[in-house]
């Protein structure tokens, strides 16, 4: 019709038939404009699949994405920006983030969306520097977190429940938890004008459990929020398990790392099995891998994982890196893992989360992340971007004074939790509604008819020292499985065992829960075991508030212990806080080096920076954010559970130092201090 319209040699036909034309194109104008107005904006950019062509379709476009994970929570806030850039400035063009429903949800009830949990500032920052986003809300997430980001609170609430199933209580939670966090969320779909493509529902489920009534109702509740504006996608662990992820009407991915890039075709054929049509994603695709206490640090080599990429992307493939930049564990947010890859019993994962990513804890660029943007590079435009690192300084020794013995009875009115409390049988941590830290429980021992007789504890979740009248006497662990020891006749009357939380089990699920179980029994003459109960559990959360509390209430106050305590170096009654201060006159990121120290916990200016454990290894130095830190005076706290170091100049206090190198890969030992 148009081009009768221009070809007609008459004028005023020409002029006619345009002006019939005009009018119709303008009627319709109007009506489609009253359309949009009442509807969503036809102008605003649309994600979709195209199943003929096996490609998505970004605002009409073909477009893939070569994304990097980074977890928001795994960073202090005023750092975000400057790792999210150093990512765009790979080649990335977008980013893949859980949502960490334990941090929002401490406590039952209570939420939180402040600070390193403000995740709409993060993700509005993100989209900010050019990324569109593949969120992962879980509820489950694994991640390496502690619970897997479940909140302890559900198993004190529900002492029966069943993570991650159509369990009643479990998916009443998981509804109220989204109806807090999914309105937040609305404006930054990409079919209401934001950049969030991809939405996930749940996490690996299909290696976990094959419940697809609970996962039909996730995705029913997910979609509840999403609305169509958003792609909903699953992801799998490529394996005979998969069909139990797969859920209808949900696009369908899978992860793998280098270990087997070897077998791609197969894993594409077993992902064609779910999703026969449509993008191939890898949506993990692991340049690095999680470490645990006392094993070697997981390395992983930039060649090898540039060339795995660029096999990937071959394929026309989406690809995730995870992780692109990990981060740091701080606090006790680090979980564990049981039974992994055939190894016995459980392991605790470090506080780094440097994974031996692209980028290094600290956000720098590594030889991998050159070796990365390279091959992204040929698949990809490379932004042009100028990346402003901030520096890495050694501050070096600082010495430490003891300060507060924890179980004394100052220790325990500063830090405890409150009153002791009595039962007969030791309370967990989640009935004491501790997140984690330390409890100790409390009892009088009877009369001994042995000597030795044999101290016998069904289970200890994960660490306990053990004490008779304030005498250590002992260790018991999980890891180790050692849930026994002897006592002897006379020792003492009143037995203490100061528990710690390592963190709970990330990865298959399941009641974790904290403390002690089944009966502490004492060895007798007999042959039996007298129970002993009537218990008194006090609980030590050791997080920043507590930790802050008492630092003001001594800030008048000459702190230090008796010459006695001040001396000791294995820590014989109970663990001791160390105090210093480190003088800065230039601010950046630096490493706390506690080598030759035992195990403990760090804070600087009150900030919690994570779990040390240098004589298991391999970590050996904590990581100091440069936002953490202020030209003049900074405060350092050092809580030690079982021995304090010493200088090699033989000073009588102890001490710390301050490096500019981590060393994420160190062997348990005694390392002196330069």
């Amino acid at each position: 019709m148009i081009r009768g319209c221009w070809g007609n040699r008459k004028l005023t036909m020409a002029v006619s038939c345009c002006l019939v034309l005009a009018v119709i194109a303008l009627t319709v104008g109007l009506c489609v404009g009253l359309k949009s107005d009442s509807n969503a904006r036809d102008d605003s950019p649309r994600f979709t699949i195209d199943h003929e062509a096996n490609t998505f379709m970004l605002d009409g476009q073909p477009f893939r994405y070569v994304s990097g994970s980074f977890h928001y929570f795994r960073a202090v806030p005023e750092a975000w920006r400057s790792r999210l850039r150093t990512m765009r400035a790979s080649g990335l063009n977008a980013l893949d983030t859980y949502v960490e429903w334990s941090l929002h949800n401490p406590h039952d009830g209570e939420y939180n969306w402040e600070g390193i949990a403000d995740v709409v500032k993060f993700l509005e920052i993100a989209q900010e520097e050019d990324f569109y986003i593949i969120l992962r809300p879980g509820p489950y997430i694994c991640a390496e977190r502690d619970n897997g980001g479940l909140p302890h609170w559900l198993f004190t609430k529900y002492p029966t429940i069943k993570m991650r199933t159509n369990d009643p209580n479990y998916i009443a939670e998981v509804g109220k938890w989204y109806a807090q966090l999914m309105p937040r969320l609305e404006h930054l779909y990409v079919g209401n004008g934001g950049k969030i493509i991809m939405v996930q529902v749940e996490n690996e489920y299909g290696d976990y459990a094959c419940d697809h009534d609970y996962l039909n109702w996730l995705r029913d509740e997910t979609e509840k929020y999403v609305a169509g504006n958003a792609l909903l996608f699953t992801v799998d662990i490529p394996n005979e398990k998969m069909s139990c992820g797969k859920i209808e009407n949900v696009f369908a991915t899978t992860d793998f790392g280098i270990d087997r890039i070897h077998e791609i075709d197969e894993i594409w054929k077993m992902l064609r099995v779910q999703q026969p049509t449509g993008p191939l994603v890898n949506s993990e695709f692991y340049p690095g891998w999680l470490t645990h206490w006392q094993e070697q640090n997981q390395r992983r080599d930039g060649q090898e994982v540039a060339n795995a990429l660029k096999t990937i992307l071959s394929y026309n493939a989406s690809v995730n890196l995870y992780m692109f930049f990990g981060g740091t564990n701080f606090g006790f947010t680090a979980g564990a893992n049981y039974n992994l890859d055939g190894a016995l019993g459980y392991a605790a994962d470090i506080t780094s989360y440097d994974y031996d990513a692209v980028m290094d804890e600290a956000g720098g660029v590594t030889t991998k992340y050159n070796l990365v943007k390279e091959a992204i590079g040929q698949f990809l435009t490379l932004p042009d971007i100028t990346l402003n690192p901030a520096k890495r300084l050694a501050y070096g020794k600082v010495l430490l004074t003891p300060s507060l013995a924890l179980l004394s009875a100052e220790g325990r009115a500063a830090l405890s939790k409150g009153t002791p409390v009595e039962s007969v049988k030791p309370k967990t941590f989640e009935e004491l509604d501790l997140y984690s830290g330390l409890v100790l429980y409390e009892t009088e021992l009877p009369d001994m008819d042995l000597d030795p007789a044999l101290l016998k504890i069904g289970q200890i979740n994960d660490r306990a020292h053990v004490f008779v009248d304030m005498e250590l006497v002992g260790t018991l662990s999980r890891e180790a499985q050692i849930y026994s020891l002897p006592l002897s006749k006379g020792w003492g009357s009143t037995l203490q065992l100061l528990v710690e939380n390592q963190g709970r089990v990330n990865f298959y699920i399941s009641n974790d829960t904290k403390g002690i179980f089944g009966d502490v029994s004492l060895q007798l003459h007999n042959g039996g075991y007298l129970p002993l109960e009537n218990w008194r559990s006090t609980a030590f959360p050791l997080d920043d508030t507590s930790i802050k509390r008492w630092q003001e209430g001594q800030s008048e106050k000459e702190i230090r212990l008796d010459s006695f305590l001040a001396r000791q170096r294995i820590l014989r009654n109970g663990p001791i806080l160390y105090t210093g201060t480190l003088s800065v006159e230039e601010v950046g990121d630096t490493y706390l080096n506690m080598a030759g120290w035992g195990k403990g916990v760090a804070y600087v200016n009150g900030f919690n920076l994570g779990r040390y454990w240098p004589v298991a290894g391999p970590q050996i130095t904590l990581y100091v954010p440069n936002e953490v830190l202020k030209v003049g005076s900074n405060s350092l706290v050092i809580l030690e559970y079982q021995r304090a170091n010493k200088t090699a100049t033989g000073d009588d206090l102890p001490a710390v130092q301050f490096d500019a190198v981590a060393q994420l890969d160190g062997e348990s030992g005694d390392v002196p201090l330069k």
